[in-house]
């Protein structure tokens, strides 16, 4: 991550997330399946080999849409090519607190460099998931317009230690403040 200053004025100056191509402006037809697929890990592949050149993953990613149909598609001016994603399209596996002029904001990180600061706009929810052995929490956050990264469970387990918890009637909620809002982790 970028030291505390030089995020503080990317914050500032809402530079986290500039020039990404305008994908929801470009309406082509579909052209099939890509044959690319993001699995659960955040890994990329093609055809079932992962891919060797983070560029290239950096490139696509920069390019994904979800459409209404609820299927993410690569989106080029001319061309539009189905992605199978088996969860979301990014992972996120860092975070920063950073302290502005009295207020807290939480700034994620993904796989692929992209940085997010937890505000109402890019809000963090978790899910309960009923997977076997047991349920657990699946913590997500939109990365941009409605696309979500998953929330790594060590980054889930360091949020958890900067949480601040509150007596809500007979349960303890545990929440993260970032933006001045409050962001629910869980109950107990």
């Amino acid at each position: 991550m970028k030291d505390p200053m030089t995020l503080l004025d990317d914050i500032k100056n809402n530079n986290l997330q500039k020039d990404l191509p305008p994908v929801d402006e470009w309406h082509p037809e579909h052209c099939g399946d890509s044959e690319i697929c993001i699995r659960r890990d955040g890994t990329w592949t093609h055809q079932g080999d992962p891919f060797k050149r983070e560029k290239l993953v950096k490139m696509f990613s920069r390019i994904i849409r979800l459409d209404r149909d609820g299927e993410y598609y690569l989106v080029t001016p001319v061309e539009k090519m189905l992605l199978t994603v088996e969860d979301v399209p990014f992972l996120v596996v860092g975070f920063e607190l950073v302290v502005s002029e009295g207020v807290q904001r939480i700034v994620f990180e993904t796989s692929l460099g992209d940085q997010v600061v937890v505000d109402a706009e890019h809000p963090m929810t978790v899910q309960t998931l009923n997977d076997e052995p047991a349920p657990y929490p699946a913590p997500y956050v939109v990365i941009r317009k409605n696309l979500k990264a998953r929330i790594a469970r060590s980054v889930f387990y360091q949020l958890i230690d900067v949480a601040v918890s509150e007596q809500q009637g007979v349960e303890n909620v545990l929440f993260l403040e970032s933006s001045g809002e409050r962001f629910e982790l869980g109950r107990f």
